[in-house]
C-alpha cells in the first residue's frame, strides 16, 4: 500500500471523491501543513493554525496509480482559487498536494506543469506542492461525513 495526501477545499467532498475509486483501500480526513500540534476542527476554523483540511488516501499502486489520483485531484476542484473553494474561504481550504516521496513530488510538479500548459484555466494554478508533514486525524464525526448522512457529494467542481 502507498499513501497520498491532498487538500482541495472542504475535506468532506474530497474524501467522498477519493473513497469511490477502485484501488483506494481507505481514506481519512484531517489537518496538515500548519504549526499547531493536535489541532481540533474549531482550531483550524480560526484560520490561525496554518493547517489545511486534507484527505489522506491509502491506495494499492497495482490497482490505481498516483498519476490517476493526481488527475482526480485536479478534476474535482478549482486549483486557481487561493485559499478558497466555492463558498468556503480561508487558508484551511487551500489547494495542496502533500507528497510522501521524491517520486510523488516529481509526478505532482509534472502534472501541474502539464495542466498549466493545457490552457484549461484562465488564471494561474496556486496549488502548493509541499512535503507531507504530521497528519492530524480529524474528529470522528468528520470521517466519511457525507456517507454517514446518505449524501453523495457536496464538492464544488471547477
Amino acid at each position: 500500500m502507498a499513501k497520498a495526501t491532498f487538500a482541495a477545499g472542504c475535506f468532506w467532498g474530497v474524501e467522498a471523491t477519493f473513497r469511490q475509486l477502485p484501488g483506494v483501500s481507505s481514506t481519512r480526513v484531517g489537518y496538515i501543513g500548519g504549526h499547531t500540534d493536535k489541532p481540533t476542527y474549531k482550531d483550524v476554523c480560526t484560520d490561525r493554525t496554518g493547517h489545511a483540511e486534507a484527505v489522506e488516501v491509502e491506495f494499492d499502486p497495482a490497482k490505481i496509480s498516483y498519476a490517476r489520483l493526481l488527475d482526480v485531484f485536479w478534476e474535482n476542484h478549482d486549483p486557481t482559487q487561493l485559499n478558497r473553494q466555492g463558498p468556503d474561504w480561508g487558508a484551511q481550504y487551500r489547494s495542496a498536494i502533500f507528497f510522501h516521496s521524491p517520486e510523488q513530488e516529481a509526478a505532482a510538479k509534472a502534472s501541474e506543469e502539464q495542466l498549466e500548459k493545457s490552457g484549461r484555466f484562465h488564471k494561474p494554478i496556486v496549488t502548493q506542492i509541499v512535503p507531507a508533514a504530521t497528519f492530524y486525524e480529524a474528529e470522528d464525526y468528520h470521517q466519511q461525513y457525507l456517507e454517514k448522512r446518505g449524501l453523495a457529494t457536496c464538492h464544488v467542481k471547477s
